[in-house]
Formats: structure tokens, C-alpha cells, sequence
């Protein structure tokens, strides 16, 4: 037997589950890189053009098999649309609350900076981006994380030190 939930909304991006007082609109603002922003829009164009209509497909499919209440087939097709449904809705809010924060200084760390930096004695490169294009394995770090919100705003040769156990940390090269 499967269970599935339905989720209301009210179509809004600012549909959070936080409470909003009346009269007031919330925008939460994201901030990308141009090519975070491209990679989002080419994940909708994507997603709205090809796995949508397979997912129908599915569906469609699935339902020709007969008794829907206990079609496991029917049931995963639906749940997947509906994964896809949230993705679609998640990706057009990002969309559409996204600022494209350039580079306005070399000297500083700052959203678009590739930075050279010392960790406890190892030589890492990282690309400062929104938390939406993060990914540690392809070196891009969030300006809302620890390390990232201690390297923001900071100029090439600045040692600090991190963390709960004090690693030394020196920013070696901003590009």
C-alpha cells in the first residue's frame, strides 16, 4: 500500500512555511554566479522538456497495467512526477530570486573569487559561489559556510586562524 502526500502551496516562492505578517511580501534574495544561474536554467529547460514527458510516459504506461491501488509501477511513476513537480518549483524560485553577484575587486575575497589559499600547511584552491552552485568536490565553496563566511571580504596575504581547533589558515592568491 502506498501513501502519498499532498502538498498545498500557494504558488509563492516566499511559501516557506514561516510565518509572514500581513501586508508584507518576502523575497529571499540568492545570489549566483552567471554560470551558477546558466546551470540552473539549463537544469529547468531540461527537466520541463524531457524527463516531464517521460515521467507521463511512465505514467501512462503504468496506469495500462490495470488496477491502480495496488500498482507499485503506477504509484513510483506518480511519486516520481511529483519529485520532479517540487524540483520544477524549486528551481523557478531560484530563478527568479537570483542576483548575479559579479567580482567588483580583485584584492578581496569576494562571490566569484577562485582563491588560493594555506590550510594547516596544504596548498587547496577554492571558487567562492552562492550556497546553490556549492560543491566541495568540485571546489566550490559557499560564502555562507564557516570557512567561507571567515574568508569573505578578506585581502590576499591574511592569516587567520579557523575553526573550533585554531587551524591556520593564510590566503595565498585571489584571481
Amino acid at each position: 500500500m502506498s501513501f502519498s502526500r499532498k502538498r498545498e502551496s500557494t504558488g509563492s516562492c516566499a511559501d516557506s512555511g514561516f510565518p509572514i505578517k500581513l501586508g508584507m511580501t518576502r523575497r529571499m534574495v540568492q545570489y549566483f554566479t552567471k554560470q551558477g544561474l546558466e546551470k540552473l536554467k539549463a537544469e529547468l529547460k531540461d527537466i520541463k522538456e524531457n524527463q516531464v514527458k517521460k515521467t507521463r510516459a511512465l505514467i501512462k504506461e503504468a496506469a495500462a497495467f490495470g488496477d491502480l491501488k495496488e500498482n507499485a509501477a503506477y504509484h513510483d511513476a506518480r511519486d516520481k512526477m511529483s519529485f520532479i513537480k517540487g524540483r520544477i518549483e524549486q528551481l523557478e524560485c531560484a530563478i527568479n530570486e537570483a542576483v548575479i553577484k559579479e567580482k567588483t575587486a580583485e584584492e578581496i575575497v569576494q562571490i566569484g573569487s577562485n582563491i588560493k589559499i594555506l590550510f594547516a600547511d596544504s596548498e587547496e584552491q577554492y571558487e567562492i559561489v552562492g550556497p546553490g552552485e556549492a560543491d566541495i568536490l568540485k571546489n566550490k565553496l559557499s560564502y555562507q559556510s564557516p570557512l567561507g563566511k571567515e574568508l569573505m571580504g578578506k585581502k590576499q596575504g591574511k592569516a587567520f586562524t579557523f575553526g573550533e581547533k585554531s587551524v591556520k589558515v593564510k590566503i595565498l592568491e585571489i584571481k
